[in-house]
């Protein structure tokens, strides 16, 4: 069966390029990295579409929630996003429940259908709406914290060795999902990982992570990105539902930050990673 969230054929509008933040795994800065790149591809021209499908958690929800209430009591134009929170259906039946959540998640995609890009944020655990968005992704874009025990969500690894045990089921997920695309006659998930919460000290243990790191994307058939550093400014906008990019004079209390600019350049090369066009009519090649 073809999961493809969209109507295809020769009448069908062109989709959406579609872009999966996603692991199974809490805590690598997967809402963080939705966030920033949501707001870089809207100053940037683009009509982008957003979808969280973490219910529990909620953090791109609660995001731009924040970011729409600041916008209101500063008197300021922000870009947002059109926004959809999917939740978890409460059917009593597996087969029941996959159906709505299938509905809810084609009629979000259906809605957005005039973007140029849709985000999806997934939650941090296996779920049915999680493989389906997977499906999906023309991009898949997977942060992964920049340590040995963050790296099982790739690959089981033998940690005396430093050696290659086993997939993760996380990424024989993505396996599957990705042939499912190929059967139906999609293009491959452009599958990219990347390094995320760099410190900024070179150490033996971060240059035996980044040799894995690059074994692993041969073996396994990802490409590796350059990733955000541990910044506190990522961190301490959350509140305000801003990024580094709305930090200019037209902002109120936007005071001058050290790590500004360098913060800027990790999302720029995360752009340009992934290969985004600077026409709005173009997608990742």
């Amino acid at each position: 069966m073809d999961g493809s969230l969209f109507h295809h054929g020769p009448d069908a509008p062109r989709p959406p390029y579609v872009i999966v933040v996603g692991n199974e795994k809490g805590g690598t800065g997967k809402s963080t990295t939705a966030v920033h790149l949501i707001v870089a591809l809207l100053r940037a021209g683009y009509a982008v579409g957003s979808i969280d499908l973490d219910a529990r958690q909620s953090t791109l929800t609660r995001y731009f929630a924040n970011r729409q209430q600041f916008a209101a009591d500063a008197g300021v134009d922000l870009p947002m996003p059109r926004h959809h929170h999917i939740e978890r259906s409460q059917a009593t039946t597996r087969a029941a429940a996959e159906a709505e959540e299938r509905k809810r998640l084609r009629a979000a995609c259906e809605d957005l259908i005039g973007c140029h890009f849709i985000v999806i944020d997934t939650p941090g655990s296996d779920a049915f709406s999680s493989r389906l968005a997977h499906e999906n992704a023309d991009t898949l874009l997977t942060p992964l914290n920049d340590s040995f025990l963050d790296i099982d969500i790739i690959a089981h690894i033998d940690r005396e060795r430093r050696e290659v045990v086993a997939p993760s089921a996380y990424t024989k997920m993505v396996w599957e999902q990705n042939n499912r695309r190929v059967m139906a006659g999609r293009p491959p998930i452009d599958w990219v990982v990347m390094r995320n919460r760099l410190t900024h000290i070179e150490a033996r243990n971060k240059r035996e992570i980044a040799g894995l790191m690059e074994r692993l994307a041969r073996r396994i058939g990802f490409r590796l990105a350059p990733g955000f550093g541990e910044r506190v400014i990522y961190r301490e906008l959350f509140l305000k539902g801003l990024t580094v990019l709305d930090l200019a004079e037209e902002v109120p209390g936007a005071a001058p930050n050290p790590s500004r600019t360098a913060a800027r350049r990790e999302i720029a090369a995360l752009l340009e990673t992934i290969g985004l066009s600077e026409s709005h009519d173009a997608v990742p090649a």
